[in-house]
């Protein structure tokens, strides 16, 4: 079965009033391909998702960067499942490197969260990636099928989960992972959810790549037969952000 080619754009912690406005502005001006070619998805930081969800161009979705692991509640600067849905919010990215680092997220957290983010009824950007230390050592798909065994141990329905392989190594440091490099690590992806989850969600999920896209690579990228998309960290603050959407036809030419 297809794949529809997925573009997500994750804003990280930037932006001012000012400049959420001209990045929209730039993004319902884009020519792009149609919603039948290509899914859209842009995480701004929570404090604009309603603006930018109000502003946005119908066909292209939001997604927040982070949820809390269960019901909200006591639990102080935290944002629940449950308030996403309520905003009308459809996606949430989970299990980012820089939570993993910075915040120290493990696997296991990071596969509650996506748990229980699924079951409130969230669709889940959920991102797995080696450090540059992993790769050099050659355990690179020990690190990135513990990651996923960790959410595949707590979910039964893929249907609303878009995998993201970031190579750490390759995130904000303008190295992006070779074509090949991307490709083989998506194959092994695959050939893991094949073995371990199913047949039907190795052929089915999305498995997008994640580390430094520009306009200038995602067309090589985006030919490589395991590769459904991307997640795009700094240029999707960026008009080449519509050339990345637009390497999309490379799968549908």
């Amino acid at each position: 079965m297809g794949r529809k080619f997925f573009v997500g754009g994750n804003w990280k912690c930037n932006g001012t009033t000012d400049q959420v406005d001209k990045i929209v502005k730039t993004l319902n001006e884009g020519q792009v391909p149609s919603p039948d070619v290509v899914e859209v998805v842009v995480s701004p930081p929570y404090v604009f998702l309603p603006v930018v969800k109000s502003q946005l161009r119908p066909e292209f979705q939001v997604a927040a960067q982070n949820c809390w692991v269960k019901k909200g509640g006591a639990f102080t600067g935290e944002v629940s499942a449950e308030m996403l849905v309520n905003l009308g919010v459809p996606w949430v990215i989970l299990g980012h490197s820089e939570r993993r680092a910075l915040l120290g997220e493990s696997n296991e957290f990071v596969g509650d969260k996506v748990a229980y983010a699924l079951s409130q009824g969230l669709k889940v950007i959920a991102c797995v990636g080696e450090t540059l230390e992993q790769r050099e050592a050659g355990s690179t798909m020990d690190v990135v099928a513990a990651q996923t065994k960790a959410i595949a141990e707590k979910i039964n329905d893929w249907s609303n989960v878009v995998l993201a392989y970031e190579p750490v190594w390759a995130i904000g440091t303008g190295k992006v992972a070779t074509p090949d490099q991307a490709q083989e690590v998506h194959a092994s992806l695959r050939d893991w959810l094949r073995t371990n989850v199913s047949p039907e969600v190795a052929d089915s999920t999305r498995i997008i790549y994640g580390g430094s896209v520009t306009g200038a690579n995602c067309k090589e990228l985006a030919a490589k037969p395991d590769v459904d998309g991307f997640l795009v960290g700094g240029a999707s603050l960026k008009p080449e952000f519509i050339d990345i959407i637009n390497s999309a036809t490379v799968k549908s030419a």
